[in-house]
């Protein structure tokens, strides 16, 4: 009956007309096909085999995990009275198409209809998703207008006829384990769907699915490294699947985000005398501006409902020293301090954190298997495991955002002993908005100074800085001379954003060399990127974002945005003295050292 619906429709009927035309065949033959994209897309939900699949999954849940904790649900379920859900959750791992909706019935929620890839419609799989409320969406449909206007067209169905729906904005599985940017196809098609037949509000529900080890870890660590991505099939499913019944993957963790409400942003961005109407051609001209800002929100939504494990906090820790090893009593000491600043400098109220105390958190990381205890008399040193550590930097980009303000702080004094309280603040007018970007965070660059502030009083608190007032009124902090160990934690602290400020400047730096009008961004991603995977081979082996092309392209994107950068008619980037800026700042929060070897490393060295 739905895909009668479908087929119906005005505008597929208009696509299956151009179709035949454009293949010039019949328009019965068009129909045909349309007909076949719709059972291939369609889902088939089976209420009764949702039931017994929760049943079955269970068993299997409970052996690979060691709990599942669901936080702020009962917030979501008041918050979605009356209102048309779609869920957006994170995306780390193909555990996530079975955790949500799993979860969701659980707790006496209806679970939702996922949009999910057509590579996982496989034979027998394929056939008990679709049971399950799965449907499906190829890669790409760039260029299938008839496969587009059916797909837009169900999207549709589903919506006006009150069904939730749960689909993943980021495209794909982050391998850094950070949030990816937003892709906009199915937020437009839900939008639009909404826009022409309005029965209820629509809610967005950001999701947080935090992991203490990951399913997939050894082949995203191939992905990133160069290797290809391997096709899913369903012999290489079953083949996996003893493997994973074998291993223990620690907690997971769901947490529920502040919702978004699109009538909101219809009311901000839609013109006020026709909000519902659209356009002739179907699309509103604001709808880009629309989706921009609700995919955007989305992301830092569901960054601001993050879940901080143990295994998150052992990775910020230990993987900042140079051997990742620390002497167990430093360790605790940096465990106690980053949980304080959690406490002290709360990132939100959705935020959840590990009750665990920093010993019970080291031994928790030694019976998983991550780090390992050298016994010396002196005092027990406490690394990870070889080859943990690329695995570890996966779990650290989860949160890093959440120690944004004290690991940008640390950076600057670093290398500076003393700066001037309004050159601190004004330290993030130029770097800020990209990190902002890039991490998903909400803090307006004003509201980033005023942290900055805060971050300023918990370090004087801890000892790390003092103050120093002048007859002007001017205020300065330097690193207080009596600690001695001060420094080495200003270096824990920083690492998080040392690798961020590294791919700043090294793209910074190829642009200046090579000049303006020179390469197009395409041309300067894949330098980039070159040049970042020789660094991270020689120097980062633990850094698999130096990796992934898409940050570069994330950075390049934001150059332009913000007008450092500009394209001409040739499409190459072009750019002027105020370049130099951006790479002074990068510069700053760098060593001398870290400096020479980026300009080695990355063939720089003029």
């Amino acid at each position: 009956m739905l895909v009668g619906r479908v087929l119906s429709a005005p505008k597929v009927k208009v696509a299956i007309d151009d179709q035949a035309r454009r293949e010039s065949c019949s328009v019965e033959k068009a129909r045909t096909q349309a007909r076949r994209y719709a059972m291939e897309i369609a889902a088939d939900y089976s209420p009764p085999l949702v039931r017994a699949a929760t049943l079955l999954l269970r068993p299997v849940l409970t052996r690979i995990y060691g709990g599942i904790d669901v936080h702020h649900i009962e917030h979501f379920k008041r918050d979605a009275l009356g209102h048309e859900v779609v869920y957006v959750p994170s995306h780390r791992s193909h555990m996530d198409d079975l955790l949500l909706p799993y979860l969701l019935h659980a707790h006496g929620v209806v679970p939702p209809h996922i949009v999910a890839g057509a590579n996982l419609n496989m034979p027998i799989v394929g056939t008990l998703m679709r049971k399950c409320g799965a449907f499906f969406i190829r890669r790409s449909i760039r260029g299938n207008v008839l496969y587009s206007a059916v797909f837009s067209e169900y999207t549709a169905q589903l919506v006006s006829g009150g069904y939730s729906m749960a689909y993943f904005i980021e495209g794909g599985r982050s391998r850094t384990g950070r949030l990816l940017t937003p892709q906009g196809g199915t937020l437009v098609m839900t939008i639009r769907a909404y826009l022409n037949q309005p029965s209820r509000p629509v809610m967005f529900q950001p999701v947080y699915i935090g992991y203490e080890r990951m399913v997939e870890g050894k082949s995203y660590l191939d992905e990133l490294s160069g290797k290809p991505k391997v096709t899913e099939t369903i012999g290489r499913l079953l083949s996996g699947v003893k493997t994973v019944l074998r291993s223990n993957f620690g907690r997971v963790t769901l947490n529920f985000g502040e919702p978004i409400y699109l009538a909101d942003l219809l009311a901000t961005h839609a013109p006020s005398d026709n909000a519902e109407q659209p356009a002739a051609n179907g699309k509103p001209r604001w709808v880009s501006d629309v989706v921009n800002e609700l995919g955007n929100a989305i992301n830092q939504q569901v960054n601001a409902a993050a879940h901080v494990n143990p295994i998150n906090l052992l990775a910020l820790t230990v993987l900042a020293t140079q051997k990742h090893a620390m002497v167990e009593a430093e360790l605790i000491s940096q465990l106690q301090f980053f949980r304080r600043a959690l406490d002290i400098l709360p990132y939100s109220s959705r935020v959840t954190v590990t009750p665990m105390s920093p010993a019970e958190i080291i031994a928790y990381g030694e019976s998983a298997g991550l780090i390992q205890r050298v016994v010396n008399p002196l005092g027990d040193v406490i690394r990870v495991a070889t080859e943990e550590v690329a695995l570890l930097s996966y779990f650290r980009n989860n949160v890093a955002h959440l120690f944004l303000e004290s690991a940008w702080l640390a950076c600057c004094f670093q290398h500076d002993r003393r700066i001037d309280q309004e050159a601190i603040i004004q330290s993030g007018d130029i770097l800020y908005p990209f990190l902002r970007a890039e991490l998903f965070v909400t803090w307006t660059p004003h509201q980033f100074g005023e942290r900055l502030l805060s971050a300023i009083e918990f370090f004087v608190s801890e000892g790390l800085l003092e103050c120093e007032v002048f007859e002007s009124d001017a205020v300065a902090y330097r690193r207080c001379k009596d600690n001695k160990g001060g420094i080495n934690r200003l270096r824990v602290v920083g690492q998080p954003l040392q690798q961020a400020f590294q791919r700043y400047y090294i793209v910074v730096s190829i642009l200046r060399r090579e000049g303006s009008g020179s390469m197009t961004a395409g041309e300067l991603e894949l330098a980039c990127h070159v040049a970042a995977r020789r660094l991270s081979m020689l120097y980062a082996p633990s850094a698999p974002e130096f990796f992934d092309r898409a940050l570069f392209r994330g950075f390049v994107q934001q150059l332009r945005a913000q007008c450092w950068v500009s394209v001409d008619d040739d499409g190459n980037l072009v750019f002027d003295e105020r370049l130099d800026e951006v790479a002074s700042e990068a510069a700053s929060m760098l060593s001398r050292e870290q400096r020479a070897t980026l300009m080695q490393a990355t063939g720089l060295r003029s």
